[in-house]
């Protein structure tokens, strides 16, 4: 019955409801139950991932309602990657807030399983309504993590964050509204079927539903005009928080993925790969844009929340190529741009709160500092040897074959060497011309002033160890993104398995 497969949620779940409760017994105690559970969270990720290692899907029927009447779980190739992301960006996240930020408030660590809930039941969902609300979900507790420690700056970012993302989610219940107005369903295995079917006069309806729903993505990926929350959000919260929001803008393109290939994709009739001819552009003015916010930011934290923009562009720019290729080099520039997104706001937390590194106390601790930077900086950027340059090299060579080839290499690799400059432009002010530069964004010295951390260091280097795993492991990891591609793009094993799963008491009864 794949019973595992309630894992990834119930776990954060349960661990949020019992950290809510023992809040009033002291913050070590909390300490000790997220550590826990977000370990057996990545013992899970990792299992689920070793099971869709066979290609075939797997449905849990929640309640053992039948698909499409009931709630329906579904690990494939693609869900088990990015939770297995998500489990692993969570432990490094975890591990440097831990004496350091998560004493700023009484809520932390359940706020934080709140948004692994959500995050993980966004990957595992199998239909439309559910995925609004684990959306609905993780946004919740990321608005308490992004206030969390208070601040002016935190306060006004936090406005315009939480004012856009509810205008996403009034649109996503328009568009989950007219989709289910024409259909009659929010399954997707059963809206990949429907589609196809769907008579002449609705299809300017469904349309309109399609579209709306993939501008709500477009929030959620921060696409270029919609992306405007995201900068000022991640460059005002703390570090932790910032580091683990890395990962939701790759919900955002996973939906893009998971929708536009299964029920929008080529075999969707009249409605074929509707959102096909935004994504291209999009995602092109989404790199030049990030770029120049990059080249142009005057403080790490804006550096970094600009490379986030630029590297969506980059992703997105492969998904658009709508290609076998395309998508796995998506998947595999997914999986590394998050986690060097995450480490340079980790790093970009410890620069800050060390009140310059002029002041540094040792000679040593700047240059562990400069030399994370500098390894960071250059998977960002995309030059070798890190998993960033295999990265944008496997979009580059994907978009050979591709009618777009004439654009989309110049643009990555322009954008590139913009980047590098910028980076290195950052470096210099930070490291060597300008000491003192950096201040903290809320006002204080932090707790950070003074001795170097070791458990945002140790975060910091775990991250660039799985990059530099992602580097020596290309080949078979590669292999599994291209598996996992070829399933996105042939999705009637995905909706035989949902719509043939049978409740437990119906194989009991049947002869």
């Amino acid at each position: 019955m794949n019973q595992e497969l309630a894992l990834p949620f119930a776990i954060p779940a349960m661990t949020a409801a019992i950290l809510v409760l023992v809040a009033r017994y002291g913050l070590n105690i909390q300490r000790l139950i997220a550590v826990v559970a977000t370990a057996a969270q990545v013992a899970v990720a990792i299992w689920l991932y070793v099971i869709a290692g066979d290609g075939e899907p797997r449905v849990y029927l929640l309640g053992y309602w039948p698909a499409p009447y009931g709630i329906v779980l579904v690990l494939d190739r693609l869900a088990a990657t990015m939770l297995l992301l998500s489990g692993v960006l969570a432990c490094a996240v975890l591990v440097s807030a831990i004496g350091q930020w998560d004493q700023r408030g009484r809520h932390f660590h359940a706020l934080f399983q709140f948004q692994l809930l959500g995050i993980n039941g966004a990957f595992l969902t199998g239909d439309l309504f559910n995925l609004f609300v684990f959306f609905e979900v993780l946004l919740i507790a990321s608005y308490g993590l992004m206030l969390h420690g208070g601040g002016p700056l935190r306060l006004k970012a936090g406005f315009a964050y939480v004012a856009i993302n509810l205008v996403g989610s009034t649109v996503f219940l328009f568009a989950v509204g007219t989709i289910y107005a024409v259909t009659g369903t929010l399954n997707m295995a059963d809206l990949a079927l429907k589609v196809r079917s769907v008579t002449a006069g609705n299809e300017a309806l469904l349309a309109t539903g399609a579209l709306l729903l993939f501008t709500v993505f477009a929030i959620k990926s921060a696409m270029v005009p919609l992306h405007w929350w995201l900068p000022p959000t991640y460059a005002s919260t703390s570090p932790p928080a910032a580091a683990l929001f890395a990962i939701m803008t790759k919900v955002g393109a996973y939906s893009i993925i998971r929708i536009y290939t299964l029920i929008f994709g080529a075999d969707a009739g009249a409605l074929a790969n509707i959102a096909l001819p935004w994504i291209m552009p999009a995602a092109i003015v989404t790199l030049v844009f990030g770029t120049f916010g990059v080249v142009a930011s005057r403080s790490i934290p804006d550096l970094v929340a600009y490379s986030v923009v630029a590297s969506m562009g980059t992703l997105l720019i492969a998904v658009g190529l709508n290609s076998a290729d395309g998508l796995a080099a998506a998947l595999y520039y997914a999986v590394q741009s998050t986690l060097t997104s995450a480490g340079l706001f980790l790093l970009a937390g410890l620069l800050a709160n060390r009140d310059g590194i002029a002041h540094a106390q040792a000679r040593g601790d700047t240059m562990l500092l400069a030399g994370l930077f500098f390894l960071l900086a250059i998977a960002m950027v995309g030059m070798p040897p890190l998993a960033g340059f295999l990265g944008k090299l496997l979009i580059l060579d994907a978009g050979r074959a591709a009618a777009q080839m004439q654009i989309v290499w110049p643009a990555i690799l322009i954008t590139s060497l913009m980047l590098i400059l910028g980076f290195a432009r950052a470096g210099i002010r930070t490291f060597w011309i300008v000491p003192g530069v950096l201040t903290v964004r809320d006002g204080g010295k932090g707790p950070l002033a003074g001795a170097l951390a070791v458990a945002p260091v140790a975060a910091i280097g775990g991250l660039i160890a799985a990059m530099a795993a992602l580097t020596v492991l290309a080949g078979p990891l590669m292999a599994d993104m291209n598996a996992a591609a070829e399933q996105l793009r042939q999705p009637a094993r995905y909706i035989e398995a949902v719509l043939s799963a049978k409740p437990r008491w119906t194989a009991m009864v049947t002869p």
